[in-house]
């Protein structure tokens, strides 16, 4: 949402929102002249929107139709789009390059936003998290024909978008609220993929082998695939490898953000710059200069002793590749985790899924669901994953207890994950892990 915030106020036009909590990144709205508002009251939308009934209203589908802004709007004769609309609308103007799947899509497609600005034709962007290279999520870029957009299957929302290049990462089962069951969401993410006018870059075990005239695949290190990494050497906390795109070898890519599921990520991304003539010489560079994505397996303190990692997982998927990548990166040390399950119903859904996933854990903190769109649903809470952790029994804090915590115990390897406000906790933990 704040991507096509700065969009439009790139775009001339005045920008006003509202937001339930304010953050770091509302407070960069704020200086860069766009109108914020965190209580839920009509009064305070600027009458710079209400007074134009050509002010268009964008939404999230995580805002609830009780919200009362959202409903005078719905009564009222404004236009009212959801976000994906809007970029759908914007995929008009330009060539889309959509990075869609249940994990990766925010990693990818910041990356492929990063990749294409080493290109001639460069690329705008709209991204789901902020690049620490451009210390945002929109990249805008001249008179670039191509924008990356990154595809949200929550609500089908990423059905109204009709790219031109694709890249579909995993399809797992999630949004079950939404879809039913997984064969649900695999059909969503089938029509996806035949919205996809021209090239399309699935993971080399897709379920999606259809789609546009060109459809190539990609592996971490599979040669089975049309794009794959091989000669990976580990440097520090990072890799080398040498890139395969079909029936050539890029050698000397060095990566600057860590782990083999950030080596994955990439290859995803360089198929499509590739593809789109970004010379190997500037994919190089461009990988090099990669300086990751916030929350997204994010350093945030280092020492000789202690690491600090955040990151935004938040399905039991993302969460064993994640915690898979972490015992790679540091072999033999404790790794504590903190864990803000994300939704009542995903919860409910995916509880033992959860905590076979935790379980890679030395030590596991669970605290309360974050609840976001959704009311509680009885018998739903943090303690339905603690019942299915038999072998390491995790233990259950409230949010504001867990800085204290960090101090008395001092872990050698930390991480929080989560989609949730346990983001807001990153700056006390860092703190503490410092002392």
């Amino acid at each position: 949402m704040s991507a096509l915030a700065r969009f439009f106020k790139q775009e001339g036009k005045f920008v006003a929102g509202y937001d339930k909590t304010p953050s770091p990144l509302t407070k960069q709205l704020e200086d860069e002249g766009i109108d914020v508002h965190y209580a839920d009251d009509p009064e305070n939308i600027p009458p710079e929107i209400l007074g134009d009934k050509n002010s268009l209203i964008v939404y999230t589908p995580a805002i609830p139709d009780t919200n009362q802004e959202k409903a005078m709007f719905m009564q009222a004769p404004y236009r009212m789009m959801k976000r994906a609309q809007v970029l759908g609308v914007l995929g008009e103007k330009y060539q889309t390059l959509a990075v869609a799947g249940t994990h990766g899509k925010t990693s990818i497609s910041t990356m492929l936003a990063h990749l294409m600005q080493y290109g001639k034709d460069k690329a705008h962007a709209f991204l789901g998290g902020i690049s620490a290279n451009y210390k945002t999520n929109y990249i805008h870029a001249g008179q670039s024909p191509f924008m990356v957009v990154e595809a949200d299957e929550f609500d089908r929302s990423f059905l109204h978008l009709h790219p031109s290049a694709s890249i579909i990462s995993m399809v797992d089962a999630d949004h079950l609220d939404i879809y039913g069951n997984k064969a649900g969401l695999e059909n969503a993410f089938q029509k996806f993929a035949a919205q996809t006018d021209d090239l399309m870059i699935v993971r080399y075990d897709s379920i999606l082998k259809t789609g546009p005239n060109r459809v190539f695949t990609y592996s971490l290190k599979d040669s089975r695939a049309d794009f794959y990494a091989s000669g990976m050497k580990k440097t520090g906390l990072c890799y080398d490898f040498d890139f395969h795109a079909r029936d050539k070898v890029i050698s000397g890519f060095r990566m600057s953000v860590p782990g083999l599921l950030n080596v994955e990520n990439m290859v995803a991304a360089l198929a499509v710059a590739y593809l789109h003539d970004v010379k190997p010489e500037e994919l190089k560079q461009a990988v090099l200069d990669f300086r990751g994505i916030w929350r997204r397996f994010e350093i945030v303190y280092k020492d000789a002793e202690r690491v600090y990692l955040d990151d935004y997982a938040h399905h039991p998927e993302e969460i064993r590749r994640t915690l898979e990548t972490l015992k790679e990166l540091f072999p033999g040390k404790r790794l504590t985790g903190v864990f803000q399950p994300h939704l009542y119903s995903r919860t409910k859904d995916f509880a033992p899924e959860f905590a076979k996933s935790l379980g890679l854990l030395d030590e596991c903190i669970l605290l309360p669901v974050y609840p976001a769109r959704e009311l509680p649903i009885k018998g739903v809470s943090s303690e339905l994953i603690a019942k299915y952790m038999k072998t390491k029994q995790p233990i259950m804090m409230e949010k504001e207890d867990l800085p204290d915590y960090i101090s008395e115990n001092k872990p050698e390897v930390l991480i929080t994950l989560g989609a949730g406000d346990i983001d807001r906790l990153t700056e006390p933990l860092k703190e503490r892990m410092s002392e």
